[in-house]
């Protein structure tokens, strides 16, 4: 055999005991692990840390791509760094050397390689990670991660950091950031910026709806990236806005999984926050944003994958998110009646897929996102007597009692 039969990540001096994951899949490694055989077509991440109990964890994206019957099967190579610990780009030299030693490939494929398929305990779970690991990267392209990584390899580390997130990194003082990131090199974030959603020279009414209405800041977000990531004429401006909104999203979002990347993370909620916050875009965009919304139900479902979850999802807690929920059924609601938009058909497909969102939050996490709550009523006391009874405490949601809105005159 003087090649592998499959596809295949080969592995050089990798060390027994240390962390390892490949997409959704973690498994401590062995002395007989080199590699891992029978990759499918598409987009990997591979990662490991020296220790499972550090937080500190290097990574890196591969492609394989679909296999023709004419085509050998994809080989790819990397080495184990001791000084650094963390794996790194080998030749094909070295790799050749490396598994004539070990035997040659049928040797190294027999015995020292791991199937994808396989995993420490071949249960319903690890084959359901497996099975949602395209779903969950499908808007990702190589375009994008090169940009997202600013390196031709594709290498992440849980220390990779985006500018706008240098002085927020937990444990770190910003000189200790500056010399983290100048190591790790930037992350290509959107270049979000929340605390200004409005066009420059934007004035009175105009400044108001772009602050209210974050559809102008969501175009302007991908006609910045435009030129870097699109994928061709062809491809129209639906893709576009996919690859940069949902494919950044998805990034993100498994790098946080993977890696607990604080930047990331952060970079995932500016996200939440521009597209849950569009009014006018919803209807120019209905179909955008009935991925968007099937994509963070795929996440959320994942959302127990991540150490320490995403964030506080209690009722309490879950503040940032469902907040956001509320407002974009508002939304919603507003648009029921009213004449416009590209396609009814388009405007039922954003609905539908909000409904399942709700209905799933709903269940998993008892939120109602509705605005239909009981504020006065009857109580019964211990002792049978009858009290009428009033909360206030919705008010803050409705933006009622002390929360109205208050015109001043200056």
């Amino acid at each position: 055999m003087s090649t592998p039969p499959t596809s295949t990540l080969l592995l050089l001096d990798l060390p027994a005991s240390i962390l390892c994951g490949i997409n959704l899949l973690t498994f401590t490694t062995t002395s007989t692990f080199l590699g891992i055989k029978n990759l499918p077509a598409g987009l990997h991440f591979l990662f490991t840390s020296p220790s499972p109990s550090l937080s500190l964890r290097d990574g890196f994206w591969f492609r394989i791509p679909e296999q023709s019957p004419s085509s050998p099967p994809t080989v790819l190579y990397r080495k184990w760094d001791p000084e650094h610990e963390t794996l790194v780009p080998c030749s094909e030299d070295e790799a050749r050397n490396f598994v004539e030693q070990k035997g040659g490939w049928r040797e190294v494929y027999e015995k020292y390689l791991t199937p994808y398929r396989q995993s420490a305990s071949s249960s319903r779970e690890n084959d359901n990670k497996e099975d949602a690991w395209p779903h969950l990267t499908e808007h990702i392209t190589p375009k994008l991660l090169t940009h997202f990584t600013r390196r031709p390899e594709w290498s992440i580390s849980s220390a990779s950091s985006g500018v706008q997130d240098r002085d927020d990194i937990p444990g770190l003082s910003t000189q200790e950031v500056g010399t983290v990131i100048g190591e790790e090199k930037e992350l290509g974030l959107l270049g979000i910026d929340l605390k200004r959603t409005w066009r420059e020279g934007a004035v009175g009414r105009e400044r108001t709806e772009q602050a209210r209405d974050r559809s102008w800041l969501l175009g302007d977000v991908v006609a910045r990236h435009a030129e870097q990531l699109g994928t061709g004429e062809d491809a129209g401006e639906q893709k576009l806005w996919q690859t940069v909104i949902l494919g950044q999203m998805e990034i993100c979002f498994l790098m946080v999984l993977t890696l607990a990347n604080y930047s990331c993370l952060e970079e995932w909620k500016r996200i939440l926050a521009v597209v849950l916050t569009c009014e006018r875009a919803v209807w120019e965009k209905p179909r955008f944003f009935a991925e968007f919304l099937t994509l963070l139900k795929r996440q959320l479902e994942r959302g127990d994958d991540v150490e320490g979850g995403l964030f506080e999802m209690s009722e309490d807690g879950g503040g940032f998110l469902k907040g956001l929920l509320k407002g974009f059924r508002r939304t919603l609601e507003q648009r029921k009646g009213a004449e416009g938009g590209e396609d009814d058909d388009d405007d039922d497909d954003v609905k539908g897929e909000f409904e399942e969102l709700e209905k799933w939050v709903r269940q998993q996490y008892g939120w109602e996102l509705g605005d239909e709550f009981v504020r006065k009523g009857m109580l019964e006391l211990e002792d049978g007597e009858m009290v009428e009874m009033e909360t206030g405490e919705m008010e803050g949601e409705d933006e009622s009692g002390e929360y109205a809105p208050v015109i001043v005159e200056l």
